[in-house]
């Protein structure tokens, strides 16, 4: 049997925007294992399942290959499309007998070879796997590799396991993988101090670059007796921004506690991490539903890898998935330390699944079982902020700014949101002291320069300094059409109308359906003498505005401007008429 777990051309992959499944369904398709047209009722469950799966609906998909595979059990399409579908929900026990189908058939699948494989490991058959393993020719490849070391292990051979391991080592760009799994080798069958000289050894250093590796390394230094060493390196490492669980070790480390290792407990456990690794290498580089093949298979391995069932859930939500999404996220318990991310990143999936309510509703409860923490609050006041419930956010920032710590590099986000909130609610004096007190921690943040900047434009007071912060928020963020929408803007407000008129333009393109842009476009073609074209875009820009951007962009008023022009508008208003402009 051919095994070929992740060969090097998948591993450097680079991200695309056809999906992973969609190429290998198209594969199929060409390769001749197109379906039998006449299969009473096939073609229907199988162009079901298929549309569903370019939607990455994996459960409605999965439903359908298994009714096209009752009435053509063969098929090499319908196999491995099934094997997919079940992976992708999470299903391996299913997935299982219909991989092993398929490589018993004699078919070549890589899909189908690693979900069998993980069956040998998850009953510990790892005398099958290696021998699998030893008829690839392919060995030597990070993930074969990886795999082969731990069966090694596994099978009680330690001395091979070392020795594959260091093969690893010697091909290109894996020495930092092969190091990590290593030394997880060498703890998990308590070797420490084998374990900590190979994070010692600086040439190993990438190995520290992850949240996990550390936290590995300080139940090693824990377990030889150096928890003043770990305290020391986490204080170095985090700057004292300790998510719960980083918190939790360090308070136990500085109590003299001595803690357990527990990253990699046996060879089935070092097996979910090299799916684990991977899925984090592969996580910026190849499409979310191929890196989520292998975080799956890390958590049917181990249940209790939380990580990986964090990364799932968050690959689902990419994948606009929101129910698979946000029942893996309720799978971490709540005395988990992972419980308070999990809770945050299910709101976050209801919110995108259009759940407003819901997700108010588990931050809400988070806040009351979790009220310690500075972000729970602060995701709540962004909750809050985004349903227009201003006080409510207001509140919700007031707390996590109260629980944050001095030392936040994000607390200027908390002042500028806050800001947002006051500003909403017209309390303009409170709302300028949190945007200059943003600007105060991050000098020059484009999103605060420009929302400040803006804002002074519409009360049309310090022109002269709010066109200086447009400015520096254009020049970094140079393709952001709201920022260049406001240099238009103050420029028009400060009279300059022939300089308003490019950046206005270029606003436009930018956004070009945005009905606050195309008004403002308007207003400044106006100003120019060339109304004919104004009129044109405020006819545009009404025909954008929705439920969403209707305050913003005040359709009432445009329509006015439609019927007596700008200048007549200003008058009823009250405000200074437009300055002469020259338009060439």
């Amino acid at each position: 049997m051919r095994i070929t777990f992740c060969r090097q051309r998948y591993f450097r992959e680079p991200r695309v925007a056809t999906s992973f499944i969609r190429k290998l369904t198209l594969t199929l398709l060409l390769t001749g294992t197109a379906l039998p047209a006449s299969a009473d009722g096939l073609s229907g469950s199988y162009l079901a399942a298929r549309q569903a799966t370019y939607a990455s609906d994996y459960e409605t998909a999965a439903r359908y290959y298994t009714r096209a595979l009752a009435r053509d059990p063969s098929n090499p399409l319908l196999l491995e499309s099934a094997v997919l579908a079940y992976l992708s929900t999470g299903n391996l026990e299913t997935a299982l007998p219909v991989a092993r189908k398929i490589v018993n058939d004699g078919l070549e699948s890589q899909l189908a070879e690693m979900v069998v494989a993980a069956g040998w490991v998850k009953q510990g058959d790892y005398a099958t796997l290696l021998d699998a393993l030893a008829n690839d020719d392919g060995i030597g490849h990070l993930v074969d590799g990886l795999i082969t070391a731990w069966a090694h292990m596994g099978a009680g051979d330690m001395t091979q396991a070392l020795e594959a391991f260091d093969s690893v080592a010697k091909e290109p760009g894996f020495s930092g993988f092969a190091a990590y799994h290593k030394a997880l080798a060498l703890a998990s069958v308590g070797d420490y101090e084998g374990a900590e000289a190979i994070y010692a050894n600086q040439e190993n250093g990438a190995i520290q670059n992850t949240r996990r590796g550390i936290m590995a390394l300080l139940e090693i230094l824990s377990q030889l007796d150096r928890n003043e060493d770990a305290v020391a390196m986490m204080d170095e490492m985090f700057q004292g921004d300790l998510d719960p669980d980083l918190e939790n070790a360090r308070t136990r480390l500085a109590a003299g506690e001595r803690l357990p290792f527990t990253h990699v407990r046996g060879a089935t456990d070092g097996v979910a991490e090299v799916f684990f690794t991977l899925a984090r290498a592969l996580e910026n580089e190849a499409a979310p539903d191929y890196v989520l093949l292998y975080s799956r298979i890390a958590q049917y391995l181990r249940p209790d890898h939380f990580e990986a069932l964090l990364l799932s859930a968050g690959l689902l939500e990419q994948l606009g998935q929101y129910d698979l999404s946000t029942k893996a996220y309720k799978q971490v318990p709540q005395d988990h330390p992972s419980y308070h991310a999990a809770e945050l990143g299910r709101a976050e999936a209801l919110r995108r699944a259009d759940k407003p309510e819901a997700a108010i509703e588990v931050l809400e409860q988070l806040a009351r079982s979790h009220g310690d923490l500075s972000i729970v609050h602060s995701s709540l006041g962004d909750m809050l902020r985004q349903q227009r419930d201003f006080a409510g956010a207001v509140v919700a920032y007031n707390r996590a700014l109260d629980l944050s710590s001095e030392k936040d590099r994000s607390r200027w986000f908390l002042y500028y949101a806050r800001g947002i909130g006051h500003e909403r609610m017209g309390d303009w004096g409170k709302s300028e002291a949190d945007f200059r007190t943003a600007l105060e921690l991050n000098p020059e943040q484009p999103q605060v320069l420009n929302y400040l900047g803006y804002s002074l434009v519409e009360k049309q007071i310090k022109l002269d300094e709010a066109l200086n912060m447009i400015e520096r928020a254009v020049a970094a963020q140079p393709d952001s059409g709201y920022i260049v929408d406001s240099l238009g803007w103050v420029l028009y407000r400060l009279g300059r109308y022939d300089e308003a008129v490019d950046h206005m333009e270029r606003a436009a393109e930018l956004m070009p359906i945005d009905p606050v842009v195309n008004d403002h476009l308007g207003d400044v073609y106006w100003a120019v003498g060339r109304t004919l074209e104004a009129e044109f875009q405020w006819k545009r820009a009404l025909s954008f505005v929705d439920e969403e951007t209707a305050e913003e962009a005040k359709p009432d008023r445009i329509r006015r401007k439609l019927e007596v022009g700008l200048d007549v508008v200003l008058e009823e208003e009250g405000s200074d008429p437009l300055k002469v402009a020259n338009d060439g």
